[in-house]
């Protein structure tokens, strides 16, 4: 599994996700087994909208910690539980098709920042506008 379909999987299919859609709304799907994630296209497209920045700040506060996912991809990374090594981002950049040199890891940083927030959005992601 991609490293991206793990951050939408942590985001999409979270426990106690707060989702926009009416009351009694069927959960999200389990996520697919059937065929392989890409980053254009992840396992399962999620059944109802998801509001990430809900979601994030749940799971912030929800851990105690103090970090600063809504800038820092490092940040995100560690919230969801991921690996937030160098190699796991130029990993995540290569997934998303970044074209910049990887080894300017804050350049490289920003970019992966702002993707991934704009591929939540494009996959059913309630993204605030200041995050994408």
């Amino acid at each position: 599994m991609s490293i991206f379909s793990n951050i939408l999987n942590k985001i999409f299919h979270h426990d106690s996700a707060p989702a926009s859609a009416s009351p009694g709304a069927a959960p999200a799907a389990a996520p697919a087994t059937t065929t392989a994630a890409t980053p254009d296209q992840p396992a399962a497209a999620p059944m109802q909208e998801v509001d990430v920045e809900a979601v994030l700040t749940q799971m912030q506060a929800s851990q105690g910690a103090q970090l600063n996912w809504r800038t820092s991809i490092v940040d995100l990374m560690k919230l969801l539980g991921l690996d937030s090594s160098l190699s796991a981002r130029k990993e995540l950049a290569s997934e998303l098709h970044y074209t910049g040199n990887t080894e300017d890891s804050a350049s490289m940083n920003i970019w992966l920042h702002k993707q991934v927030m704009q591929k939540l959005a494009e996959n059913g992601g309630k993204v605030p506008d200041d995050l994408k």
